[in-house]
């Protein structure tokens, strides 16, 4: 019973349970970045250089000739997928700056509350207010 207890109050500490939150809540932001490289930017970056699709973009490391990514890969051919480490390392850098972005907002947050005067604790309060009754 012992080893369940122990179990149970390991579980359910809020540091364990904030860092569950955090590993979810990064693994949706990164399907959402990977979305918004390969659905919106990509593209537009895409027609922007004449209508390149980098997600087909490889080079073949073989002698035979293919007209797509998709015959080179059915094929068994060897092939250097330089399109999508582009596409990898942008979505990258928007999950960095993102992070970024957040540290940041949070780090300015905390540094708002560090600022601003704490209020004194209640019982001091009533100590000053006791004292001030005891002059009159």
């Amino acid at each position: 019973m012992g080893m369940m207890k122990d179990f149970k109050e390991f579980a359910v500490k809020g540091s364990l349970v904030d860092m569950a939150v955090g590993i979810i809540m990064g693994a949706a932001l990164g399907k959402i970045v990977n979305s918004l490289v390969a659905d919106v930017i990509m593209p537009v970056v895409g027609k922007l250089m004449g209508g390149v699709d980098f997600s087909q973009m490889f080079i073949n490391l073989t002698d035979s000739n293919y007209d797509s990514l998709e015959a080179a890969e059915k094929a068994g051919a060897a092939v250097m997928r330089h399109g999508k480490f582009i596409m990898t390392i942008v979505d990258f850098t928007i999950i960095a700056f993102v992070i970024f972005l957040i540290v940041k907002w949070i780090s300015n947050l905390k540094k708002k509350e560090e600022a601003a005067p704490a209020a004194p604790p209640k019982n001091e309060v009533l100590l000053g207010e006791i004292r001030d009754l005891l002059r009159r």
